[in-house]
């Protein structure tokens, strides 16, 4: 099987958001839903911070969305800090307020990344079980993460697959990967993952850079390489934030045009609240309002 994924005319988007914490942020994320909504995406979806400490923000936002759009909604949810019976009663509140799919990921230790994960007792220890909790209790439409440099913890690539592969076996239908900068990268992951008979969509996850400082510091802990010529871009514009930007939307553009190219019908934009990036990028890529 070709490692390009079948191209789909018109291509396919989604876009993440996060919870407000502040009036003013509140009114940035539903100012750009207001602008990204025309797009038609797949689903919007909704972060959930580590331990739960986002679950009524999340909760409230996600019941929005619902309640004011005619978007399809995804609802993140981890394992961290949680026992089964606490996951799974946000996964009713989810159920009730209308939500059909829940993107399940294990999550970041309450201490972030870079510190040792320990699965709660009495809890889901991973995404595979948090997937298969899911499946098992309402018939939610489930996406994971994967990653196409593999997971930090993992010893190695066969096990990192493995895990992917305990996911899709337990009901998930989707996998969007952590952000990558090198297309190759990508492509040599969907090569791996196809040889092991995993065959649902694996949508690149895209990521702009908005502050490469702090790119620099996620990237190195959870296993994301920057490629040095990405790198070369950036140097001397920490003080320049307008340049920063102009440089950040052509290694996003450049990206997601070669991804097209190489045959991938499917992205979802990390968006930070922020619509222009994605919105540009949508355009660049020939999704545009109805």
């Amino acid at each position: 099987m070709s490692v390009h994924e079948t191209p789909r005319r018109p291509l396919r988007v989604s876009f993440e958001f996060f919870p407000p914490k502040t009036e003013a942020m509140e009114e940035t994320l539903w100012s750009s839903v207001e602008k990204l909504a025309p797009l038609r995406p797949d689903f919007v979806s909704v972060t959930y911070g580590a331990g739960g400490s986002t679950r009524e923000r999340t909760h409230r936002t996600v019941a929005r969305l619902v309640s004011e759009t005619d978007l399809p909604v995804a609802a993140h949810l981890t394992t961290v800090d949680a026992t089964r019976a606490e996951v799974d009663d946000v996964l009713e509140e989810y159920w009730q307020a209308g939500v059909r799919h829940i993107v399940a990921l294990r999550g970041d230790p309450p201490g972030g990344l870079g510190e040792a994960y320990a699965p709660h007792p009495g809890g889901y220890a991973n995404a595979a079980e948090l997937t298969a909790g899911a499946k098992a209790r309402h018939d939610f439409e489930v996406t994971v993460g994967c990653y196409p440099e593999k997971h930090p913890e993992s010893p190695h690539f066969e096990a990192d697959i493995e895990m992917l592969k305990r996911k899709v076996d337990a009901g998930a239908s989707r996998a969007i990967t952590q952000f990558f900068y090198d297309n190759d990268v990508y492509e040599r992951y969907l090569e791996r993952v196809r040889a092991a008979g995993i065959d649902i969509p694996i949508v690149p996850g895209i990521m702009p850079v908005t502050n490469y400082k702090s790119l620099m510091r996620m990237a190195g802990l959870c296993g994301a390489s920057i490629p040095r010529r990405v790198a070369r871009l950036f140097e001397n514009l920490d003080g320049d934030p307008a340049t920063r930007q102009l440089v950040a939307a052509t290694v996003a553009a450049d990206q997601c045009l070669d991804l097209a190219e190489r045959g991938v019908g499917e992205f979802h934009f990390y968006t930070l609240n922020r619509a222009e990036m994605a919105y540009a990028l949508c355009h660049m890529l020939g999704v545009r309002p109805t």
